[in-house]
């Protein structure tokens, strides 16, 4: 009985000394940038950022969600030569939304988390370049982007499906 309660005085302390330190992240690295800044830096700690971007030249950025979400659409962005977007969650979420002209070029990892990467089939040689680094550990990052529907998927031969 005595090692199972060190190990759960253990684990308790892990965690009080993991939010401890979110909570001290979250007051001293505040988020910089907004809907037409080239260059963004988002912290989300114990809560969300949504953020939709038109910066005429993105040049990228970093963002840090940790037990937080941060959801960022760069479809309406003309992206700058180089770009670099550094992305790391624990205990979080981050979703990109980006255009599907765009290359994605991604370094990211992940440990007991995800990373979806999605970039068009189509492979233009002349196509705006996002290099993507990052770590997911504990949550998950998804970036790139997503066909959007309006209805029911057409049949081969362009019919509707009738919902049942």
């Amino acid at each position: 009985m005595r090692p199972l309660r060190g190990l759960l005085i253990f684990k308790l302390g892990a965690w009080a000394g993991m939010i401890a330190a979110a909570a001290y992240v979250r007051r001293s690295v505040p988020s910089l940038g907004d809907e037409e800044s080239d260059e963004l830096s988002l912290v989300a700690v114990f809560n969300g950022i949504t953020l939709k971007s038109r910066a005429k030249a993105f040049v990228g950025g970093s963002m840090l969600a940790w037990f937080g979400g941060i959801e960022v659409d760069l479809r309406e962005v003309e992206l700058a030569p180089d770009a670099r977007l550094a992305l790391h969650t624990l205990f979080g979420g981050i979703a990109v939304e980006t255009p599907p002209g765009w290359r994605l070029e991604s370094e990211m990892n992940a440990f007991a988390g995800g990373v979806n990467t999605r970039t068009s089939p189509q492979h233009d040689p002349d196509a705006p370049v996002l290099n993507l680094t990052g770590t997911a550990l504990f949550g998950g990052i998804d970036v790139g982007a997503t066909a959007r529907t309006t209805g029911p998927p057409a049949a081969a031969d362009g019919s509707v499906p009738l919902s049942r």
